[in-house]
């Protein structure tokens, strides 16, 4: 979605040294002599998992050569692609709204703050953005790196699961119950806001993320993970109680 408002919107950065780097060290030839017409299925067989068909170029190079120019000029521009890069945006700001500005990923992460900050520089949703930017950042041996968005509910899962599994049981009771009480803390306990169907998204409320509450994509293997801890959880407490009886 990002990606598509952006090339709808036809923007373009800055051309800045680090971006002439970048031009020379990615591409196999000068920047300026690519005839992008010419490239656009250029691909190596080792990444071309599913091959084109003559009828599939046909139809990507008819849009692109005939479709995308006439769509670009008036009065086209102001009746179907105005039209279309608003609904684009509703989707991006759903689904920054229903993540807290943390997105899916930190790729999906810096392409829709940045659309954010195309529509409007000094607007509401691109400061939340930003406030939401320390999530992503992870300071490791050889320096600070980006990672996807935390993976605290994933390892905190595992990390019970394998303590509770050790002969440690009674000596970190403690230990177990703190874990336990922020992945009962994680569980998303609502489904997305509004008519989240109608925005492609499926049910979430009882699930569990990948990170924490606030990312509010649902995982499968997550979640089971997570109610396995909880079932774990339930034993460890009628255990306790028989202790009494």
């Amino acid at each position: 979605m990002p990606m598509s408002y952006l090339y709808g919107k036809r923007f373009v950065g800055p051309i800045t040294p680090l971006i002439l780097s970048l031009r020379e060290e990615l591409y196999l030839q000068p920047y300026e002599s690519v005839n992008w017409k010419h490239v656009r299925h250029l691909c190596a067989k080792e990444d071309l998992y599913y091959p084109h068909t003559l009828i599939q170029d046909f139809l990507w190079d008819s849009l692109y050569l005939m479709s995308e120019p006439l769509l670009t000029r008036w009065p086209f521009n102001q009746l179907i692609r105005k039209k279309a890069l608003e609904v684009t945006m509703k989707h991006i700001h759903y689904e920054d709204e229903s993540s807290r500005y943390i997105t899916i990923g930190c790729i999906e992460k810096v392409l829709c703050m940045l659309s954010c900050w195309v529509e409007d520089p000094d607007g509401v949703a691109f400061k939340r953005h930003l406030a939401r930017v320390p999530d992503f950042l992870w300071v490791g041996e050889d320096g600070m790196k980006v990672q996807t968005f935390g993976s605290q509910l994933w390892d905190a899962t595992f990390g019970f699961q394998a303590l509770y599994s050790s002969d440690l049981g009674e000596e970190i009771k403690p230990t177990l119950a703190k874990a336990f009480d922020f992945i009962k803390k994680c569980q998303v306990v609502d489904n997305p806001a509004g008519d989240f169907r109608g925005m492609y998204r499926h049910i979430s409320r009882g699930s569990w993320t990948f990170s924490d509450q606030d990312h509010g994509w649902q995982v499968s293997d997550c979640t089971a993970e997570a109610l396995k801890v909880n079932m774990t959880s339930t034993i460890l407490k009628f255990s306790f109680l028989k202790t009494f009886l």
